[in-house]
């Protein structure tokens, strides 16, 4: 049987490996190409080196700041995403009536399209704001809150869900020990129910991570960038620079790779370190 199998592998790997090469390796080494040129089409590219890489960071501070714009609130989502989703997953774990209403209700924010959660939460933070005279776009710092609070309306359900999962796995056995042995309240939560779902808090950090460095959409509806561009993130300087630019598509596209190189260090730096903490619970 193992045989046959190993015989037939080929067959069945084959038009995965092909899709994979034709939609992500490919189109990644062309990009990659392409930010060391100057080019409107993929036709007419020049070499220039790294010259697009350094006027992606000298040219104006617009990188930069979207740069050190994401990091913020990627943390700031991160932190605040996996706390709230983690204590709603415990507390609709504890046999309250009406759970599966209450998992349904928050999960559906989940569902909603980005630029119409966008647009939705920017009339209400600014119906709220405009009681004081401001707008989301009038400083950065409301921008910023908003980016915040829209990220934890949309992804908190999503990853209660799977913190659910992951304290739903938990055996009874394990928790009645502990009781017996006298651990309760933070240290029963500190000891035994984190450490038994370490796998959901990596996958629920990744997702959460992920999401916020890609985030694009919302970006664009809540507050495309303003004021002065204060508040664009990454993705959305790197469209801006791409539509919004005559002959800045290498540097667009420079700006690509930092973008894809900074954020698969980080994961692979995130996933190192919450794998370790699994290996030790």
């Amino acid at each position: 049987m193992q045989k046959a199998l190993k015989k037939f592998f080929p067959v069945f790997v084959l038009p995965t490996l092909i899709a994979f090469l034709i939609s992500f390796i490919i189109p990644f080494l062309m990009g990659l190409y392409l930010s060391f040129t100057e080019f409107t089409t993929v036709n007419d590219a020049k070499w220039v080196g790294f010259g697009n890489y350094i006027k992606a960071f000298t040219a104006n501070q617009e990188f930069v700041n979207a740069l050190w714009f994401t990091v913020k609130f990627t943390i700031v989502s991160v932190i605040t995403v996996n706390i709230f989703a983690f204590f709603l997953a415990l507390t609709l774990t504890c046999g309250i009536k009406g759970t599966n209403l209450f998992r349904t209700v928050f999960f559906m924010p989940n569902l909603i399209g980005g630029i119409v959660l966008g647009y939705i939460w920017q009339l209400i933070i600014n119906g709220i704001l405009y009681r004081w005279e401001v707008t989301l776009t009038f400083d950065p710092k409301y921008g910023f809150w908003g980016l915040v609070a829209l990220m934890n309306w949309q992804l908190i359900g999503y990853m209660m869900i799977i913190y659910i999962a992951g304290l739903q796995s938990i055996p009874e056995e394990l928790k009645e020990a502990a009781k017996v042995d006298g651990a309760s309240g933070s240290r029963l939560l500190w000891n035994v129910t984190l450490p038994s779902v370490m796998p959901s808090v990596t996958i629920c950090f990744f997702l959460t991570m992920a999401n916020g460095f890609k985030l694009f959409d919302q970006n664009l509806a809540l507050t495309n960038g303003a004021p002065s561009k204060r508040t664009a993130m990454l993705a959305l300087d790197i469209y801006n620079t791409f539509y919004g630019k005559n002959d800045w598509e290498g540097v667009g596209q420079a700006k690509a790779v930092i973008f894809f190189i900074i954020v698969g260090f980080i994961a692979f730096v995130q996933l190192k370190a919450t794998r370790r903490r699994e290996v030790e619970a």
